[in-house]
């Protein structure tokens, strides 16, 4: 008889622990899909049977005309936001029951990951916010605008200089080393020329730096999760100890070389080290014209009303330019990406395009402003739609910092109470593709962000960069430094489909990222000139 009561107290323990705690949300009332055992919702992407993109669209349509649905990370339940009220509710009248992101990894264990913006939680992320938020401002975007110019400017001249009509290209590659390039310049103040020097020490150092592919960087990943306390006793960190020295070692000799010498450069190193020393504070008034439609706005809770010293270490500005090749080499290439091959797939588009571009270079002599740049309207309705049908993130969380409760507000809800802890989670990608905010999602249609149809855009049911006081701070940065790119290019050359380009673009299901199943093939046809 032992045996069976060992059995029982097996499948009852192991109910408890693998079975039960998929039956979270249906205990509160709370509607959901069908989890996989152990994997959750997640089971698609760990088995590389759906992209992420795809996970989101499933869990975002399991339970139509809900406000709010759940659905499982692995083990652990999320709630999924989908009314657009809700999402407003919660990440800005209540931000502050809900200021944190979930991070996998203490300070402590690796603090070159734990002190960047986006893992800061608490008062660490206000004090950092308030520090940084005025580095990021329209004016300061102008400042950095010359760097971003050079950049584009080298990137143009590589390829005139192949002097050939036509070249076959890899657009992800070409356009990670731009970003590097860019964020090498305008956050550590070192210059740099990839397309040329592919092998440089900064390139190979940030591509290592954001690669999260490959079994060990997942592991390490799903340690954090599951087994923080053991990874940490062992001390295993997201970054390997040459691409931290390396990163150190930059900012480090960067700043003594600015103060030993008396050097000014436009980049985030000078205005961190301005901030360390003088202090930074917002503006009293933004110019009004700004990146574009997508730019989010800053909180009023992340300005800082008086210019006041900010404890920054070398580390800190370490930290914060790790976190800009994040959103170069990723998010920002991304971008570019799914840009360029829509613009090669839809012909009228770039015509157009390419139109506005001549005519503002004409009208500046062929010196591309800060100003004349942003005047680009049609540029901000590609840019825009391309952030609408490709967002950055394809969802993003909120950790729940102190009890919330979510009253009901239709005949079929009753509250829902969420304790410390709980996650709730906006899918960016599937609000994105919802036809009941944007007709025809998967069409690429830049008209729906003309002056006549943007304002009918329904608040909070476009976020590419997030929402509330815990955004996206980079947002005009990356916009601008997009912006100015396609601007260069496309004075040049334009974007055409060639025998490698997969049409329709179908992603990937082997990485955690946007990114095309077959890479992003394109051509780059030089302009003939009347």
């Amino acid at each position: 008889m032992w045996w069976i009561m060992v059995a029982v107290a097996v499948l009852a323990v192991g109910y408890w622990l693998l079975i039960r705690p998929h039956r979270y949300w249906l205990e509160k009332g709370v509607k959901q899909g069908t989890p996989g055992f152990i994997l959750g919702d997640n089971w698609g992407t760990v088995l590389q049977k759906q992209s992420l993109a795809e996970m989101v669209m499933m869990v975002y349509n399991a339970c139509p005309n809900t406000r709010y649905s759940g659905f499982y990370q692995f083990l652990l339940p999320t709630l999924l936001l989908k009314d657009p009220d809700l999402i407003k509710q919660i990440t800005v009248k209540d931000f502050d029951h809900f200021l944190d992101h979930r991070n996998f990894i203490p300070e402590d264990s690796d603090p070159l990951w734990g002190k960047n913006l986006f893992a800061l939680s608490g008062k660490k992320w206000r004090e950092m916010r308030t520090t940084l938020s005025p580095a990021f401002t329209s004016s300061k975007m102008k400042y950095m605008f010359t760097l971003i110019s050079q950049n584009g400017e080298q990137f143009v001249k590589y390829f005139l200089k192949n002097d050939e009509n036509f070249i076959t290209v890899e657009m992800k590659d070409v356009f990670t080393r731009f970003t590097n390039d860019a964020i090498a310049n305008t956050a550590f103040g070192v210059e740099c020329d990839s397309l040329r020097d592919r092998e440089n020490e900064f390139y190979l150092m940030g591509k290592e730096a954001t690669n999260f592919n490959g079994f060990w960087k997942n592991l390490r990943f799903f340690g954090y999760m599951f087994v923080p306390k053991l990874f940490k006793f062992l001390r295993i960190t997201m970054f390997s100890k040459e691409v931290s020295e390396f990163f150190k070692n930059v900012v480090k000799s960067n700043i003594q070389s600015r103060e030993k010498h008396g050097l000014l450069r436009p980049d985030m190193i000078h205005l961190l080290l301005e901030a360390r020393k003088n202090g930074l504070k917002h503006e009293e008034t933004e110019p009004l014209q700004d990146t574009g439609f997508a730019t989010v706005a800053e909180s009023e809770v992340n300005k800082n009303p008086k210019n006041t010293k900010a404890e920054i270490t070398d580390e800190d500005i370490t930290s914060q330019g790790l976190i800009f090749f994040f959103a170069g080499f990723e998010a920002v290439s991304s971008l570019m990406c799914f840009m360029s091959h829509e613009l090669a797939v839809n012909p009228d588009v770039q015509t157009r395009l390419i139109q506005e571009v001549d005519e503002t270079l004409e009208a500046c002599e062929g010196k591309l402003t800060y100003e004349s740049l942003l005047s680009m309207k049609y540029l901000d309705m590609v840019v825009s739609e391309t952030l609408r049908k490709w967002p950055n993130a394809v969802g993003v969380d909120r950790v729940c910092t102190k009890p919330y409760t979510i009253e009901a507000k239709y005949p079929d809800e009753k509250p829902i109470h969420l304790e410390k802890n709980d996650i709730v989670w906006l899918p960016i990608f599937g609000i994105h593709r919802d036809p009941q905010h944007y007709p025809e999602p998967e069409r690429f249609d830049p008209e729906r962000f003309n002056d006549e149809n943007k304002v009918n855009i329904k608040p909070y049911t476009y976020l590419p960069f997030g929402s509330g006081p815990r955004n996206c701070i980079g947002s005009r940065f990356a916009l601008l430094e997009t912006k100015a790119l396609f601007s260069y290019i496309l004075s040049h050359f334009e974007f055409v489909p060639v025998e490698k380009t997969q049409i329709p673009l179908v992603l990937s299901r082997k990485s955690m990222h946007l990114v095309a199943e077959k890479g992003f093939w394109l051509g780059l046809k030089r302009r003939s000139r009347i």
